[in-house]
């Protein structure tokens, strides 16, 4: 597939060429060095050429050229290949500009991590440069780096696998990827963290995973949802996990509807989940369900999608 004519790829190089481009002059004045930055370096890269004419559809160059440091997670032209036959568009020009800038910034990590930088940390959450979420709220991306290095579970999922890393820039480093990966809703990364693995099978069990993919706006019940999510080791803490309809009305205690709530909009308060009343302590950063004999700290904070936020926690939330 044919993304950008040599014309059009040329002006971008010239472009770039003109306002990036650097003097370090020897003695003779007759030495020029030119700044390899993010985009010039994915313009000289064969296998980026898809992600560049994205880059200038959706108006990132000058973001991608700024000081940085920038991670970028970049698609190959294979991957953009599946992205718009999968969405069928017949070109990157058929893509919502919108869209296209939304999907390339969750493909931006600010900061410089490089592959051994994140096998260092093994698993984790970044926020990226996307500001998809509700309220302009930036996406956060799961990471898996204790093989090879996975963010948001791999093709499967929505996410994406680095096939090459630690490609330099002078304001940032790029991790080729095979995949575009996708805008992540709460189901992307409740299944992409295999902590919450014990969920994922409840919510299934339940019929509820549908429910929770739902866009802001639509659906019974109404995203952006606020999730309180308990990890497997909550589980584990139950002398028995519920079944049938106990379970599904112990799993609507936990997703707050119509309200994306992060970690600094907490407040010390009651208030109503699908499944009843919570109690929410802000300075000691607990939640704790009717019944609960005790609160359940929030562990991890603010893992945000397109359609809510998710806070773990490390006890199942109980009604009365």
């Amino acid at each position: 597939m044919k993304i950008i004519s040599n014309i059009g790829k040329f002006a971008i190089i010239a472009a770039l060429v003109l306002g990036v481009s650097s003097c370090s002059d020897d003695d003779d004045g007759d030495f020029v060095e030119l700044e390899t930055n993010l985009v010039l370096t994915a313009t000289a890269d064969s296998e980026l050429s898809s992600l560049v004419a994205a880059l200038g559809k959706a108006e990132l160059v000058a973001t991608l050229n700024g000081s940085g440091p920038f991670t970028v997670l970049a698609p190959t032209d294979a991957a953009f290949t599946t992205f718009l036959e999968a969405n069928n568009y017949a070109s990157i020009n058929d893509v919502p500009v919108e869209t296209l800038k939304q999907v390339l910034l969750n493909h931006v990590i600010p900061g410089e991590f490089t592959a051994a930088a994140l096998k260092a940390e093994g698993t984790g959450y970044a926020e990226t440069a996307s500001t998809a979420g509700p309220n302009g709220e930036n996406i956060s991306i799961y990471y898996n780096a204790t093989g090879d290095v996975v963010f948001n579970g791999g093709k499967s999922n929505g996410g994406g696998k680095v096939t090459t890393a630690d490609i330099e820039a002078t304001n940032g480093i790029i991790h080729k990827v095979d995949a575009v990966i996708e805008l992540p809703k709460v189901t992307t990364f409740a299944v992409a963290d295999a902590r919450f693995s014990t969920l994922v099978t409840a919510l299934t069990d339940a019929n509820l995973v549908g429910a929770l993919q739902v866009e802001n706006g639509t659906g019974t019940p109404e995203a952006p949802f606020t999730v309180f999510a308990p990890t497997n080791d909550a589980f584990a803490k139950l002398s028995a996990v519920p079944t049938g309809s106990a379970l599904t009305d112990v799993l609507l205690l936990h997703v707050i509807e119509k309200n994306n709530v992060t970690s600094s909009e907490l407040t010390t308060s009651t208030v109503v989940s699908l499944g009843g009343n919570l109690d929410i302590d802000a300075t000691a950063v607990t939640v704790k369900g009717e019944g609960n004999a005790e609160a359940s700290a929030i562990i991890i904070t603010d893992v945000q999608s397109t359609n809510g936020v998710i806070h773990a926690i490390d006890q199942v939330l109980l009604p009365m």
